[in-house]
């Protein structure tokens, strides 16, 4: 049985797309350790990279371009200042010279070195291949970034969806009707129950402290993206909207830091239009950030990586002032144990699954996760699980120019609001009555994305992104 940690599911990284940048980013990582393991680094003389179908027909406005260089020069997506990736991109551009690892310097021309193949390899819309020449020999190495910034092998072929082992927990869990039973047996939380199995690995000290780093980032990104003015980077030429319904939301309280800052927002007067506004500012601000190579946290991929925050966040200002770090830790457990439930049965990748494999999971986890905030049962916690994905089931991934812009952003607001609604609802729901359990609506996500053309698996190639053209936006 699979194990998969809280802190798999999120993870801090730069934008804008966790299986198209993120990925390749911790790829390209994975492959200097390889030659250093291998004793080759010293002797390669010259490297090139190849995608592969979705990375390489969304690639360039996914920036997996960057992220192979920024992986390849050895930056750390977790802690390098984001103001400095212009700066390294564009000397590897200007000079055709890549500082390898930081460690030695090689020729690389970005324009002939990392080769963009339409073709799509078999085990997985996301390939990358990873090419050196060691004394005079070619060495090659192909990864599959299959969402949410995992990443893994080729030769791990065989199986149905690829994993890794990472950890075995006491109380492993696949499913939704397994982690009910564990809940029962235990007569605890869905939070109680994941805190427990995360011990199993690591000291409480260390959850806590890796948890707070996590909420820290998300408010920073939500910070950055309400007080940013401008226009998106990429060419689409797309207004930042988080700026301007923040300036016409907030109240009159001074602040002068994120802490502060939810404090004026709970000041504010919030009737039930406000409250939409401020849960779709909260979540548009995350993906602005994302869009622009910002920092945010994968959850469970950056494509949606507003949701959750923003549900969190009308958690801590909206619906309960007295929200402190526990809550922020049990709906952060409980959401990355949901997510790993669909990862697990079906796909978090939206170039395997479409959209609803991002958005679609983020809702569910929000939802999921806000009603244990709210009271709710484990089965009622599930049943809110099941409602928010049951409403994405279908939703296609159609970037308009390949950017994590249209329909993306927008998509997190609707996401966000919609995992709300469905905590209401569950908490309204005897799990008795329910005719559609979890586990059943994660097959059926499975299933949908089997049977979605492949020109809505984030390629481009059908939806809004052909239906639209570059020149109306």
């Amino acid at each position: 049985m699979e194990c998969i940690s809280v802190f798999d599911m999120l993870k801090i990284g730069v934008g804008p797309s966790s299986s198209h940048t993120l990925g390749p980013w911790r790829a390209a990582e994975r492959w200097i350790k390889e030659l250093k393991t291998a004793n080759n680094f010293d002797s390669v003389e010259k490297i090139t990279v190849n995608l592969y179908g979705s990375l390489s027909l969304t690639g360039k406005g996914h920036a997996t371009d960057y992220a192979v260089m920024l992986g390849l020069y050895g930056a750390n997506p977790e802690t390098i200042p984001t103001e400095k990736i212009s700066e390294i991109i564009s000397d590897i551009k200007n000079t055709n010279i890549i500082l390898f690892n930081n460690e030695k310097d090689l020729a690389f021309n970005p324009k002939t070195d990392i080769i963009f193949n339409k073709k799509f390899l078999p085990f997985h819309a996301n390939a990358l291949k990873f090419s050196a020449i060691c004394n005079g020999k070619k060495i090659t190495s192909t990864f599959y970034s299959i969402g949410g910034g995992f990443v893994v092998k080729e030769e791990r072929k065989n199986s149905k969806r690829n994993f890794e082992i990472k950890c075995t927990f006491p109380y492993p869990i696949d499913k939704g009707t397994e982690l009910l039973q564990f809940c029962k047996n235990l007569n605890q939380s869905i939070s109680q129950v994941v805190l427990e199995n995360e011990k199993s690995i690591r000291s409480e000290t260390e959850i806590d402290s890796e948890l707070k780093r996590i909420w820290e980032t998300m408010l920073e990104s939500m910070y950055l993206g309400c007080h940013t003015e401008g226009n998106l980077p990429g060419g689409l030429n797309v207004r930042r909207r988080a700026y301007d319904m923040h300036l016409n939301l907030k109240g009159k309280t001074p602040y002068n830091n994120p802490v502060e800052w939810i404090y004026s927002i709970r000041d504010t007067e919030v009737k039930f239009r406000q409250i939409l506004k401020w849960v779709s500012c909260f979540a548009l601000a995350v993906n602005e950030v994302n869009a622009s190579l910002g920092r945010v946290v994968t959850a469970p991929t950056n494509g949606s990586a507003g949701v959750i925050p923003a549900v969190l966040m009308y958690y801590l200002v909206i619906e309960n002032h007295d929200g402190n770090f526990e809550d922020i830790k049990k709906f952060l457990l409980v959401a990355g144990e949901i997510g790993s439930i669909f990862k697990k049965g079906a796909t978090i990748s939206a170039a395997m699954g479409g959209c609803q494999a991002e958005i679609g999971v983020s809702s569910a986890m929000a939802a999921g996760a806000l009603t244990e905030l709210l009271g709710g049962t484990p089965e009622q916690v599930l049943v809110a699980a099941e409602i928010a994905m049951e409403h994405h089931l279908g939703l296609t991934c159609d970037p308009i120019g390949g950017l994590v812009q249209i329909p993306c952003i927008e998509r997190n607001a609707m996401g966000a609001i919609k995992a709300i609604n469905a905590a209401e609802l569950a908490l309204d729901t005897n799990p008795e009555n329910v005719k559609v359990p979890l586990d059943k609506v994660v097959n059926t996500m499975w299933e949908t994305a089997k049977d979605m053309h492949s020109k809505y698996k984030e390629t481009s190639e059908g939806g809004l992104a052909v239906g639209v053209y570059l020149t109306d936006c």
